[in-house]
């Protein structure tokens, strides 16, 4: 069964963020659209990459109203670590939730059982703390904060015009569509 549509199940995390230690829950994503992006393990190889390119881009996803949270099985406290010790890492600001027992992982089914780590597993949640947007890599292909934003762009449209759709490469302030029988088979 797949999750997109299903509401986030209830939890409580801590993330390191801006130099605080603080507590996330599902309610703490109410009122507001947030991006999950599940990641391996801190000290690794892709993930910094990934996460500085979110950390490049998040202001265009705050000017969006969009909470971003990068998520591993890794604690809070090493967090902090990576965040003090590396450059990239360093850029973040958004918050970095720890997951050493696997539960939040579990929940948004991204857990590799057997190595206790998570697949690179990105959610888009809308403010009623529903799932609109569910994309899992293999740990080997790192994501693309650009095409991310596009996607949450266009979530954020659909959700604004009820009725429209967005296209292939959709942009925004491109055209939509909307579905009706005088579209079938005219695109």
């Amino acid at each position: 069964m797949s999750l997109i549509n299903t509401q986030v199940q209830p939890f409580t995390a801590t993330a390191y963020h801006n130099g605080k230690f603080v507590d996330v829950s599902e309610e703490s994503l109410k009122g507001k659209w947030s991006v999950f992006v599940f990641y391996p393990a801190d000290f690794t190889f892709v993930c910094p990459t990934e996460l500085e390119d979110l950390a490049d881009n998040y202001a265009e996803f705050s000017k969006m109203g969009v909470e971003v949270y990068g998520i591993s099985t890794d604690t809070h406290f090493a967090h902090k670590a990576w965040h003090d010790t590396s450059d990239a890492i360093g850029k973040v600001q958004y918050p970095l939730i720890g997951d050493p027992t696997g539960k939040l992982t579990r929940a948004f089914e991204v857990m590799i059982e057997e190595e206790g780590l998570a697949l690179r597993g990105t959610f888009v949640i809308n403010p009623e703390g529903f799932i609109k947007v569910m994309e899992v890599h293999d740990n080997g292909i790192g994501r693309d904060a650009s095409e991310l934003l596009r996607k949450v762009k266009a979530a954020q449209y659909v959700a604004a015009h009820p009725g429209e759709v967005c296209p292939a490469k959709w942009t925004e302030g491109a055209a939509t569509l909307t579905p009706s029988l005088d579209l079938v088979g005219k695109i």
